[in-house]
């Protein structure tokens, strides 16, 4: 009985042995393949760049394409992963992807990377995820395999991000950052302080972070938001759906009130001519 089930047993690791074999000779051809088409059809570094910027031009990639991150005393703006994959896109010749390799003992094991298959420069990162998760003051262990994977990709995006910008010209990525925030200059119809106010409801219903945090973020009032206040709001907001920052790296919770702050002249202002247009209509 012993020896039938050792048997099967060897056949069964023999057959996993093929199976691993034949998977990674598939997956070495599709690379030689890559770097074959790369070769014979290479970019063209100034119709690539256009494709870049004119991209950069659409308002819902210049949405996300930012993020600010608090380092020290100062604050650190790049671009999302978003801009990233879409960099990476029309650059072209690339390949990039988050994969993991082994998951066992509650944690996964997985590698972010980008090739740039036209000049042979590669960025990889491996890193591990715990199957845990921080929520309302405990780390709780997750069991769910969509959990699993939401939090695998979440923690994947970031180092992706890093892989993809250390394959693509710095300057290409620069000249993206400044098309994205000029489009965002440009590209709203309502007027500023309508903007502000509904990002503030958003920071207050999304994050629980309140006006007044997020005045004492930026140094001034609500009425003297100018447009660049705005913008950097965007990319904390972006930052925090990202999980490229928490909370408390941009404000002070330890200042939040339980009770609702009372309604600036501003919001006021707002919600009057919300009234008013409802009256009209």
């Amino acid at each position: 009985m012993n020896s039938l089930t050792n048997q099967f047993q060897n056949q069964e690791m023999n057959q996993m042995s093929v199976n691993a074999q034949a998977a990674q000779s598939r997956e070495m051809a599709e690379v030689q393949s890559q770097i074959f088409l790369a070769k014979q059809f290479p970019r063209n570094e100034v119709q690539a760049e256009i494709k870049i910027l004119n991209a950069c031009k659409r308002k819902k990639l210049a949405e996300t394409a930012l993020y600010q991150y608090p380092r020290g005393s100062t604050t650190v703006t790049g671009p999302s992963i978003r801009l990233a994959e879409a960099i990476a896109q029309y650059w072209g010749n690339i390949s990039f992807g988050i994969k993991e390799l082994e998951q066992k003992n509650g944690e996964s094991t997985v590698v972010a990377y980008a090739w740039d298959m036209e000049s042979n420069t590669r960025q990889e990162k491996i890193f591990q995820v715990k199957h845990e998760r921080y929520a309302k003051g405990r780390m709780n262990k997750l069991t769910d395999p969509r959990d699993i994977y939401e939090l695998v990709a979440n923690n994947g995006a970031r180092r992706l991000r890093a892989c993809i910008l250390g394959v693509i010209p710095g300057d290409i990525v620069d000249s993206a950052l400044v098309q994205c925030q000029q489009t965002l200059q440009d590209s709203y119809s309502e007027p500023l302080k309508d903007r502000v106010v509904k990002v503030l409801r958003w920071f207050q219903t999304q994050y629980g972070i309140t006006q007044e945090m997020v005045e004492a973020k930026l140094g001034h009032n609500v009425e003297s938001f100018t447009e660049q206040d705005f913008i950097t709001l965007s990319g904390i907001n972006q930052s925090l759906k990202d999980g490229m920052a928490k909370r408390e790296d941009f404000f002070n919770l330890k200042d939040s009130k339980k009770e609702e702050a009372p309604k600036t002249s501003l919001e006021q202002q707002f919600k009057e001519g919300e009234d008013d247009g409802n009256q009209q209509g």
